[in-house]
């Protein structure tokens, strides 16, 4: 097999989830071409995703979506200089999808393939385009993981904390679900949060202690459970258009604030004074305007990724890959995906 050519664009498949995704790119984040073929219509039927449904889709999006990207390009297949593919965490049969697709099509060319974390992707997704990764603090947050990671570097991480239960995307759409909204969730309670009173209902802050070594882990699994009881005693709020807007903005409330004030404790802990989000729910209005104002008063610089490149995408995944590349790392055709694979130590 060929050694990865920095010269050649590279392009690299996104299947993690419900998003068929890819992307071509050349060194060192010259986004060539990012397409993704969205299942959200489809899943929003079963409110949620359906993995069997997912891959099903991926299997009939895949090859036309990747030849519209080299068609996009102006590429040819032989310009490539390698194929990297999402192999983990995600759904196994999504993943096997668009893994098994891109080790077709490199041992096809002969060229290096690499099998590349998700959640890697979305660390660096902010800095895309940029040669040198900083020494910062990371928040991960989507509907599957929720994390705070120590980024001294690209393939250099420390995991500070991580979710216990439902990751905070998650508990935006079980919420959702349970005051009847739609599917993606987290979507429609930030629209609706919009007008109402984030302080009007008190619900809970799990895992929120101070103590002699700072807890930085996350649960909102209590929070789902609030909100149930909450409702079956206050039905007529969820039929109600004020009621409706108070109850979002008091969910997402509850949900960034933890968010912020553990991004806060990790950051002030490590003396460092860089902070980046990424992820599905950086796009949040709320967190993202609790970040900003909160790296403005404590003179701490914010790195946000672009608003294409917070949900699942295959252009940060190439990004990602790039820097695995060029310190010569490459995977073997034979590397089976992960479904569980995490990041960092």
């Amino acid at each position: 097999m060929k050694s990865y050519d920095a010269f050649r664009p590279i392009l690299a498949i996104e299947s993690s989830c419900d998003e068929t995704a890819a992307a071509i790119l050349r060194s060192p984040g010259i986004i060539l071409t990012s397409l993704i073929a969205s299942q959200a219509e489809e899943h929003a039927r079963f409110g949620g995703v359906v993995p069997e449904v997912a891959s099903r889709n991926h299997l009939l999006a895949i090859d036309p979506l990747v030849r519209r990207a080299l068609e996009e390009a102006k590429l040819s297949p032989q310009d490539l200089g390698a194929v990297v593919a999402t192999s983990g965490p995600g759904l196994a049969p999504a993943l096997l999808v668009g893994a098994s697709y891109a080790k077709g099509f490199a041992l096809a060319l002969d060229l290096p393939y690499l099998a590349l974390n998700h959640l890697e992707g979305h660390l660096l997704s902010p800095f895309l385009g940029e040669e040198k990764i900083p020494h910062h603090i990371a928040l991960l947050v989507s509907g599957g993981h929720t994390q705070l990671t120590e980024v001294r570097a690209a393939s250099d991480y420390t995991v500070l904390g991580r979710t216990l239960d439902d990751a905070a995307g998650e508990a935006f759409d079980k919420v959702a679900k349970l005051l009847g909204l739609g599917y993606p969730g987290g979507i429609e309670i930030d629209r609706l949060a919009a007008t109402g009173d984030p302080a009007k209902y008190p619900f809970p802050k799990a895992l929120m202690e101070r103590g002699e070594r700072e807890n930085l882990d996350f649960s909102f699994s209590g929070l789902k459970t609030s909100v149930r009881y909450f409702l079956e005693k206050n039905p007529h709020l969820a039929k109600s258009t004020d009621g409706m807007a108070d109850l979002c903005a008091s969910v997402r409330h509850a949900i960034v604030d933890v968010l912020i004030q553990k991004t806060a404790r990790a950051v002030e802990s490590s003396g460092l004074n860089e902070v980046a989000i990424s992820g599905g729910v950086s796009a949040n209005k709320a967190l993202r305007e609790g970040l900003r104002e909160l790296c403005q008063t404590k003179g701490w610089k914010l790195h946000l990724p672009a608003p294409e490149l917070s949900t699942d995408n295959a252009a940060m995944i190439a990004f990602a890959a790039i820097h695995h590349l060029k310190a010569g790392e490459s995977s073997p055709i034979g590397q089976e995906i992960s479904p569980q694979w995490g990041v960092g130590r």
